[in-house]
């Protein structure tokens, strides 16, 4: 193999790696952030203006976690199992870490999973009377995600391309 192309395979990997990196890191900080929820929003209603329309809505969800726990304490398992899902969805993205061309599929996996976010947070928070500027942060998400995703798939399909000319 000349040398080029082996520079330009390290390099699809170590990005390929960085890309899925920043999805993961984002992805188990949003489940680990579920778990301690009425402790953030305490925190949280202490910095924000109580005046404010978001500093109301803080305040709004901080008092009936509050007293949702204290009445109801295993409703949190709910949050607790979402965390897990965020960790457990984490763990298959080890497959493209290591094998990127063999596993390209779970990269678009997470990228369908990405763009369900927007109609999911629209429909169901919509139902559930979130307000539509948290649904639009909801929907961040999703869309933030996915940028890491499609520029991983991209160099994955490049990659792909260089070691099947490689062997061939």
């Amino acid at each position: 193999m000349s040398q080029p192309i082996d520079a330009r395979r390290f390099y699809l990997r170590r990005r390929i790696r960085l890309l899925l990196a920043i999805f993961v890191f984002g992805l188990v900080a949003s489940g680990a952030t579920s778990i301690p929820l009425e402790t953030e929003l305490s925190l949280l209603t202490r910095w924000v203006d109580a005046d404010s329309a978001c500093g109301a809505w803080f305040l709004r969800i901080r008092d009936a976690l509050v007293e949702t726990n204290a009445k109801y304490p295993f409703l949190a398992y709910g949050t607790d199992w979402l965390a897990f899902g965020h960790f457990a969805i984490a763990i298959a993205f080890l497959g493209p870490w290591r094998d990127p061309v063999k596993n390209i599929w779970v990269v678009e996996f997470g990228m369908i999973a990405c763009v369900l976010v927007v109609p999911y947070a629209m429909v169901f928070g919509g139902i559930r009377e979130i307000p539509i500027g948290w649904r639009l942060v909801d929907c961040s998400f999703g869309i933030l995600g996915i940028v890491p995703l499609a520029l991983a798939r991209r160099s994955i399909r490049e990659l792909g391309t260089i070691e099947a000319d490689w062997r061939s």
